[in-house]
This record gives structure tokens, sequence and C-alpha cells, in this order.
């Protein structure tokens, strides 16, 4: 009589009990694992989900996947791709069916710490932090840029002011600044599927927590409103918080949708004198024009989703465990929602603010889907108990910083010669302008 299998733990976190042989008890998984090599791929292969190509301008790629693989099953990347946009807001609405797991799940370590943004009290502090912070960081790293005529607007606007925001909301110490900032991207960077980064990862978590001990205890017990007090002074279950809980909670946080729409709405205004003369000329276009680069050019481009037990969807029946690559970057230029998709187009008639299966909320999803946010607030737009939502706090932040660059520099241009593009420094991380060189 054969021996019973052991129980296996996949990397998706399913359990699988290995066949005893007689040919029966194949899981739904192991029929796709199956699958010949290329059998589903005439128009593409896999292998381009992961190049160089794809990295620097995915959306050729994409387009093939929407038009003529909206469920797409990669067998390299051992995963689904949803590239239409009805079929991802589903996927994204679908707390039944479909769960997000956290970036600490993905580096294995869910003990280090707990996230803690769902107090109500450090979400007012976020909120108060880039209300409170966004006007004098702006018009500081402005006139920093003004002082030679000439500056990177990617590198000393738009990824300054959200790590600066963020050290105003921490009152982080002007001597733990830099320091924070290189600590906080590296964690930020680890969370992914590349093995070096995560590593480099795992050492600035445990170097977060190491600069926040000091200052958790410190605050302990004090009055202050900024974010490591919230976070110290909170009554928790399991203890009082530790500078392992400020680390999670920030990592566990959005970096990239400030930062990355920043740079992508200036890249796509320098490079459209027509639609950036419309954006200048009122605040109500200029946010247009930001809710339209999170449409036209996200800067996270896919959110992953995982099947919570065996489900029928798309015409396949997707096993427990399954991961559903959800591309932001594909259904947001799906012709079937939005009309000629690839325009940029600032006062763009068919925009307006969806949410997944068609609801309307004046905070929803941002003419498109912007994943960094996380789902839309199910609060009213504008609450009186509570912050305002995660959309509408950066979707504010990103228009008053341009607003003041607009106001400062009004004869800001693209230094001569200059090509700049969007790309991601490695596939699957954000996908932004990183030199975008001007004259102010």
């Amino acid at each position: 009589m054969a021996e019973k299998a052991e129980p296996i733990a996949g990397l998706n976190g399913v359990v699988v009990t290995k066949s005893d042989g007689d040919g029966s008890g194949y899981r739904t998984y192991e029929v796709y694992q199956r699958e010949r090599v290329g059998e589903s791929t005439e128009k593409i292969k896999p292998i381009q989900l992961v190049s160089d190509a794809y990295r620097v301008d995915p959306y050729p790629t994409l387009e093939v996947l929407r038009e003529h693989y909206p469920c797409y099953r990669d067998w390299l990347g051992n995963r689904y791709w949803l590239t239409r946009y009805d079929d991802v807001t589903s996927v994204f609405a679908d707390e039944a069916n479909f769960e997000t797991r956290s970036k600490l799940w993905f580096y294995g370590l869910e003990g280090f710490g707990r996230d803690l943004r769902h107090l109500l009290a450090v979400e007012t502090a976020i909120a108060r932090g880039l209300d409170d912070h966004v006007g004098n960081v702006a018009a500081g790293l402005i006139s920093n840029m003004q002082v030679d005529g000439t500056a990177d607007l990617a590198r000393d606007f738009a990824a300054r002011l959200p790590l600066t925001i963020l050290a105003e909301t921490l009152a982080l110490p002007e001597s733990e600044r830099e320091r924070f900032y290189a600590l906080y991207w590296q964690a930020q960077r680890g969370a992914g599927w590349q093995p070096e980064l995560q590593r480099k990862g795992e050492a600035a978590l445990a170097g977060m927590a190491e600069l926040f001990d000091p200052l958790v205890s410190a605050r302990r017990g004090g009055e202050g409103e900024d974010l490591v007090s919230v976070i110290a002074n909170a009554e928790l279950d399991g203890g009082p918080a530790s500078g392992a809980d400020v680390a999670a909670t920030l990592l566990e946080g959005d970096h990239e949708t400030l930062h990355g729409t920043l740079a992508n709405l200036w890249f796509l205004l320098l490079t459209h004198p027509d639609e950036f003369e419309k954006a200048r000329s009122d605040r109500r276009l200029m946010k247009l024009a930001y809710l339209e680069t999170l449409r036209h050019s996200a800067p996270v481009l896919s959110a992953k989703r995982f099947a919570r037990h065996e489900v029928e969807r798309f015409g396949r029946l997707l096993p427990e465990g399954a991961l559903m690559m959800c591309s932001a970057a594909a259904a947001n230029r799906d012709p079937r929602v939005f009309e000629d998709p690839d325009r940029f187009v600032v006062d763009r008639r068919d925009m307006c603010q969806r949410e997944p299966r068609g609801q309307y909320r004046a905070d929803g999803l941002a003419s498109g889907i912007a994943f960094g946010l996380g789902k839309p607030s199910k609060h009213p737009a504008v609450p009186e108990d509570r912050p305002r939502s995660r959309y509408a706090l950066v979707r504010d932040a990103a228009v008053a910083a341009s607003m003041a660059l607009v106001e400062q520099c009004p004869e800001l241009k693209l230094a001569d010669g200059v090509e700049p593009r969007l790309s991601a420094l490695s596939v699957g991380e954000m996908h932004t302008c990183w030199q975008l060189p001007v004259n102010t």
C-alpha cells in the first residue's frame, strides 16, 4: 500500500498534495501546468512579458493580450494575465473570490511588524501630513531648482516631493532623513520578484526598525501629532508599538502614485505643448490632466490578486491560489471603454471616475484604475468624521504641487535636445519618467 503523500506548500501559499500515482486526484493547477509550452501563444510568447522591450514600453505587448488573449495563461510566470477593463475591475472588486496579499507576505516576513494603516488616527496623521506640508515642500524644491535655472524635474521634484512630505509627516530629524530615504526606497523595491532586491529590502526593513525604535520610545506618552507619535501612543492588541510597526506601516503604504504620476504628468505636459497650455490655465484642468495621466500612463502597471478558492471565470477554471496579474496599463487603454485611448487629452470627454461594476463615486477609480491607491473609499467624497480618501489626498497634493510649479516657473520648458521617455528600472517596478531635464 502506497504511503500517504506529505503536504507541500507552494509559493502561492496553497498546500498541494501529490498524486498517489493512480492517475486520479489532479488539481486544476496541475492541469494547466501540463499545458504544452507555447500551446496558447500563437501571437505572443510569455518571454515577452519579462523582456527589456516590455520594461521600456509594455503597451504593444499588452494590446496583443487584450485583443487576443484577455485571460492569458502565462506558463513561464505561472500566472494569468487580465487585460480588459471590465475583467480587471471585476477581479479588483471581488473580495469573495480573490484577495490581495501584503508586501510582507511577498517578503516572507508576516510576523515582522503590524500594518497600522487601518487605524483612524493613523489615517488622519497621514492625511494631515500631505495637506499641511505639500505647499511648503513644493515651494522649497522649486526654489532650489531655480538657483541655476536648470534642473531635472523627475529627480529634483517628482521623486523628492513625496519623500520630503513623508519625512515631515514623521517629524524625522534632519540628520536621519537621507538615511531614511535610502532605506525606504530599498524596502519598497524589495517586495518584488528579484532575490537580490529582496535581500537588500529585508536589510532595509531591519534598518528602518532600528531607526524608528528610539523615536517611538521617546515619543510614547507625548502629545505630538506626527505619524510616529500617533503610532507610538496607539492602543494595540499585542502590546505597544515598536519601530518594526512603523516600518511595516510605511512599507504597505503607497509611494509610487504621487512620485510616478507627478513625473509622468510633467513628461506628458512638456511633450504635448497644446495640452500643457490647457492644463496650466486652470486648476480644474490641471486636476483633469492628473486624472488623464493616471489613465494614460499609470506608474503602477499591474496588481497581483490570488484566487481564494477554485473559481470559474473568463472561460477558465481557476485553481485555488491562482495568481491573477490585473493590468491597469492594458485596461486603462481599453478601446471598449475609452475613445482613441492612446492619446493624451487633458479635457477628455469620455473621462469619468468609475468604480468596478459601473458605480459612480466622486473619489472612485480616477478615470481608470490606480492600483497603488487600493480600492475606492466606501465613505462619502467629503466625509465629516474622517480624512478624504487616498484618491483625493494624492490627487490634491499632485495638483497643488503642479500649480505651484506653473506659478513659480512660468517659462518652464524642456531643455534643448532632450528626448525623455518612460521606463521601469526592472520588469514589474514603477513605470515612470526618470530623467526630465528642464529650463526653469
